[in-house]
């Protein structure tokens, strides 16, 4: 029901779904171009929508009381954002715990512009084996989607240099345009 109902609301505001769910048992999908909170809504009612169940790194501070509670059951997994080394590695023990995680995160790590996008993810998906999709949500058009695989090399600089090229030939449009750089 929860399912039917998060795909109804995506179809009333607009939005076409383009992929279904992820067929590996764990994977990072990267959300781009991420400029709103609103992303984090329509990424979370699309993967619910599909049958999947998205998982995504919130800073600890917001879980608390029944906030917290909500935030865990919608996938949420707390992390401490002073410490950079900790996130990673408290995220790859998480992924490797469980038999299926599907992460969602954002490379540009803020909503506001940036030009170098964070390499997290990479550290991520190669200590624990997964595969990278490149998600996005394209306001102008309102498509969402996990978007295609991305192999990942040793380089996680020159890795993280073609991605971003791959998403500049995809002119996405964000909510917020003037907060989306690629280069």
């Amino acid at each position: 029901m929860w399912r039917k109902f998060c795909g109804w609301l995506l179809r009333v505001m607009g939005w076409t779904v383009d992929d279904s769910v992820v067929p590996e048992d764990k994977c990072i999908i990267l959300g781009v171009p991420h400029t709103s909170f609103w992303d984090f809504i329509i990424a979370y009612l699309y993967y619910v929508s599909v049958g999947g169940k998205p998982h995504c790194m919130i800073k600890k501070e917001l879980f608390w009381g029944p906030l917290g509670w909500i935030l865990r059951k919608m996938g949420g997994i707390p992390i401490d954002r002073k410490n950079a080394t900790s996130v990673i590695l408290s995220v790859i023990k998480e992924m490797k715990s469980q038999k299926t995680v599907h992460l969602a995160l954002a490379p540009e790590g803020t909503r506001k512009p940036v030009r170098r996008w964070k390499t997290g993810f990479h550290t991520i998906a190669r200590e624990v084996g997964c595969p990278v999709y490149m998600g996005y949500f394209d306001w102008k058009t309102k498509h969402v989607g996990h978007g295609r695989k991305v192999e990942l090399t040793d380089d996680p600089k020159a890795d993280m240099a073609r991605i971003q090229q791959m998403y500049e030939e995809m002119h996405l449009v964000g909510k917020h345009p003037e907060k989306y750089v690629t280069k």
